[in-house]
């Protein structure tokens, strides 16, 4: 007689059938025939039809998602208790009536990445009980009216289709808790409004209810290229309609920003510094749905590999990782240096370059989706598959080339002609026009005034509240209020005409009505020829920070050799840069003061965007610091030693770091996080910021980091070859379970790091694989989708397809060996990166926002400075 335990086993498999990625073209009769079935999932399948599905009276859940369906199966209309539906992922173009009219129960739909332009009126049938709909990446030119009758609708995704339009009555019902719209031309509401969510979206609307919206036409314009290519020459001229030459010792600093008119449109020129030097501070402005013109000096330019990788490459690259659906205008200057043959010549040699670039991305991008489409266990790829179906979608537009002669008033009145064709082109630049209501235009006019206005400092910073009060003092501006206030500097923070970062704490009471003083904050430590602005410091300023002229060598040795400097020596910096723009009045609130006076909003910013990393030097352990008790807060106490700033861009050497490591041993845990199609410039930097922060035991150089977590060391190694870019991660093979779940723990933990900080480039492909142990195998074992939470895979033993050489797999991937072994006393640390700055101790749970710790023992003795300074970031 079978045991209950097993009879209720048996019945839940009757009510419950999972068929994923089982290559079915037919659903099996014995699934059919089985009138207790509630769920049904067959997702990732070859199935075009779901011939007998009506037969499933019970039905309650039905996953058809990723099969190769055209017609929308007319049976479903037969499953009335259906529950949760979802076609997503198919082939879908029409959805005939009479289908939700039979569907009363219906929760939850997903109908997204089909091919649909419109609902069937009787989806209104199921307004009692609808509460999530899911229409992305679909045909939509119009709002779907249907769904307007949906009154219990909590949910709503339409990103990514054509909606130029979205109806207010859709935002006046209360039920409505989550609104996602982004990758559409919507021009009301704008984009830069709807990622405000949906508090923003229902005050715009209001707002409009006030006066008629108008039609603002602005378009953001970035200058991008190699140094002295010719792009402030380009920009300057275009904006002063002749041509103005810019000297060499004039070149752009950093990023300038101006504006410009052509007809009825607004132009917001970026223009962006080409030293490589300032790149690290480029990801924070570049930005879509903008106008990229690609400036290149065709007198320099040469048609072999090396000069377009430098001049060309180098920014297609980034552009299609950072910003992957922009328009890119190229621009070829110093024509007046070329012949007109070689100009030519010139011009296909770099069109033919970028487009077989593109066509290798492309095919790059389809071999790694047959791969996961052809392994063993398809479903174990189901997030890098989708990841990398989105990736596939999107590609850069590149525009003819345009040679000019920045000396030739004809060629630049050519050259705006050209941008204003483009700009004008709604298929190009669907989101250019964008309705406001009046009082958008209202106050983006007042702060234009106040900016202006003699009172108005250069730096142009003002308090939230000040400002407020300055705006309420213009005519139609008595009533603005502060919520429809910081809305409106949301927008014009998102269209680049201010800066206002609210989710910064030390910032979020400060409006930048003058962008270009934010990146003069940038550049005050991230800048070219650094070191020579440091031995610049005069001798008044040296004094005035209580410093004398050797103490400003060692800053210089510091820096070169380990790109630290002291808190100190960058007073003394800013303080002389800050003097010399004439801005020596507001260097207290950069810095700060105080006895915290570090966290001035210049290290707030650096710090956000990770340009750099406060360390402090320990002499000994704080008697002072509180007990840390697991769930319950964590009150950390301020240090009194020196603050140190570690500036990842400026790393050079790696012998200390290799020194301290010790070597790799064939039997090392060893992993690699490959990045398509390669790493970004500045993106190893920023990583290192983000780990040291978490483990605060670490040593940096260029392209290698060693952290240390509980005296266990874990190096990451950064190599950037075309087609073999990865990071490799390296820790000594444990002993025992506990050894194995703390190595796994750590080795995961920085692969989060990893793939969090990836998510900024929206065209990376990050994937991590494990190198076959047998020496000179060439094969690698791809990483199952992860969430940090379980471990991979139950299997004790991998076999190598290549070699067919077996290991365990804990040797391979996060697993812990099933060899028992006598428990510890206090159970083992388990690290899972959940978001920046949060780790799971264990079951529990608890926000890191400052820890001060000093170096393990038995590695606390190192050989060199910078074991000594290493330091603990306030994180």
């Amino acid at each position: 007689m079978a045991q209950p335990g097993a009879c209720q086993e048996q019945e839940d498999g009757l009510r419950e059938v999972s068929l994923s990625t089982q290559r079915l073209r037919v659903l099996p009769p014995a699934v059919l025939s089985n009138p207790m079935l509630e769920s049904l999932d067959v997702d990732r399948n070859k199935l075009r039809t779901v011939t007998g599905i009506s037969k499933l009276c019970n039905l309650k859940k039905l996953i058809l998602s990723k099969n190769e369906i055209v017609d929308f199966p007319n049976e479903i209309q037969s499953l009335v208790c259906l529950e949760r539906l979802e076609l997503n992922q198919n082939q879908i173009r029409v959805i005939p009536e009479g289908i939700f009219s039979h569907l009363p129960r219906l929760k939850h739909l997903r109908l997204n990445n089909n091919r649909l332009c419109a609902l069937p009126r009787d989806l209104a049938a199921c307004q009692g009980s609808l509460q999530y709909l899911n229409i992305s990446n679909n045909l939509f030119r119009t709002f779907p009216l249907p769904v307007l009758q949906l009154a219990h609708l909590q949910e709503l995704h339409v990103q990514n289709n054509a909606l130029r339009q979205l109806p207010k009555e859709l935002f006046q019902r209360q039920s409505l808790k989550m609104f996602k719209a982004n990758g559409n031309p919507l021009r009301e509401p704008p984009s830069e409004v709807c990622a405000g969510g949906i508090q923003q979206i229902q005050n715009y609307f209001i707002q409009l209810q006030h006066g008629l919206g108008q039609e603002d036409k602005r378009v953001k314009t970035m200058f991008l290229g190699a140094s002295l290519a010719g792009k402030s020459t380009i920009c300057k001229s275009l904006k002063q309609g002749q041509s103005k030459l810019v000297p060499k010792e004039e070149r752009t600093v950093g990023i300038e920003i101006s504006e410009f008119q052509i007809e009825d449109f607004t132009f917001l020129f970026w223009d962006f510094a080409g030293q490589l030097e300032y790149y690290m501070t480029h990801h924070v402005f570049i930005t879509p749905q903008a106008l990229v013109i690609l400036v290149i000096n065709l007198h320099m330019y040469q048609t072999n590999d090396n000069t377009f990788k430098e001049l060309v490459g180098f920014w297609i690259n980034n552009l299609s990782m950072r910003v992957p659906n922009s328009v890119v205008l190229p621009v070829g200057t110093h024509v007046d240096c070329c012949q007109e043959e070689e100009i030519e010549e010139k011009r296909q040699d770099i069109m033919a370059k970028i487009t077989a670039m593109l066509a290798e991305r492309k095919s790059n991008l389809t071999h790694c989706i047959n791969n996961l489409e052809g392994s063993e266990e398809p479903k174990l790829y189901v997030d890098q598959w989708e990841r990398l179906k989105e990736m596939e979608s999107c590609t850069l537009t590149i525009l003819n080339l345009v040679a000019v002669n920045c000396t030739d008033h004809c060629d630049i009145k050519k050259l705006e002609a050209t941008i204003l064709e483009h700009v004008k082109n709604e298929e190009l630049f669907p989101e250019v026009v964008r309705v406001l209501p009046p009082v958008y235009r209202q106050v983006e006019a007042a702060i234009v005034d106040i900016a202006e206005s003699e009172e108005m400092a250069d730096h142009g910073m003002m308090d939230l509240q000040y400002l407020l009060s300055k705006l309420s003092q213009h005519k139609h501006l008595a009533s603005l209020g502060r919520e429809l206030l910081q809305d409106i500097l949301r927008y014009l923070h998102r269209i680049g005409l201010v800066v206002w970062y609210e989710e910064i704490k030390q910032l979020e009471s400060t409006v930048f009505l003058q962008p270009t003083f934010l990146i003069t904050m940038f550049k005050l430590l991230v800048r070219y020829r650094l070191v020579q602005q440091l031995e610049s410091i005069s001798v008044e300023t040296l004094i005035g920070e209580h410093a004398t002229i050797r103490d400003r060598a060692n800053w210089v040795w510091t820096f070169k050799s380990k790109a630290m400097l002291c808190h100190q020596a960058v007073r003394a910096l800013v303080k002389h840069q800050l003097c010399s723009e004439g801005m020596w009045d507001v260097f207290e609130e950069i810095m700060g003061n105080g006895p915290q006076r570090g966290r001035g909003k210049l290290f707030s910013l650096l710090e956000h965007f990770e340009l750099c990393l406060e360390v402090r030097h320990m002499e000994a352990l704080n008697p002072q610091a509180s007990e840390f008790v697991p769930g319950k807060p964590w009150e950390t106490t301020w240090s009194q030693g020196e603050s140190w700033y570690l500036f990842p861009t400026y790393l050079n050497q790696t012998e200390e770091v290799s020194e301290v490591w010790g070597g790799d041993h064939p039997e090392d845990l060893h992993i690699r996080a490959y990045f398509s199609p390669e790493i970004p410039e500045s993106f190893f930097q920023r990583f290192l910021v983000k780990a040291c922060s978490f483990y605060s035991t670490h040593w940096v150089a260029k392209v290698t980091c060693l952290l240390v977590c509980n005296g266990k060391p874990l190096l990451i190694k950064e190599n950037n070859q075309r087609a073999y870019s990865y990071l490799e991660l390296r820790c000594r093979k444990p002993a025992g379970r506990t050894g194995f779940q703390f190595a796994w723990d750590f080795l995961v933990a920085v692969v989060l790091i990893i793939q969090k900080l990836a998510e900024e480039w929206p065209g990376l492909h990050v994937c991590v694989k494990t190198p076959c142990r047998t020496v000179g195998c060439p094969a690698e074992f791809i990483w199952p989708d992860m969430d940090g939470t379980s471990a991979m895979t139950r299997e004790d033993v991998k076999t190598c397809g290549t070699c067919g050489h077996r290991f365990g797999t804990e040797l391979l991937l996060p697993k812990v060996p099933s060899q028992l072994e006598k428990p510890p006393a206090q159970p083992p640390a388990h690290y899972y990166v959940t978001s920046y700055g949060t780790t799971t101790f264990g079951p529990s749970s608890i926000q890191v926002t400052r820890q001060v710790r000093t170096l393990p023992p038995p590695l606390a003795q190192g050989p060199t400075v910078i074991a000594r300074l290493v330091l603990s970031p306030r994180s």
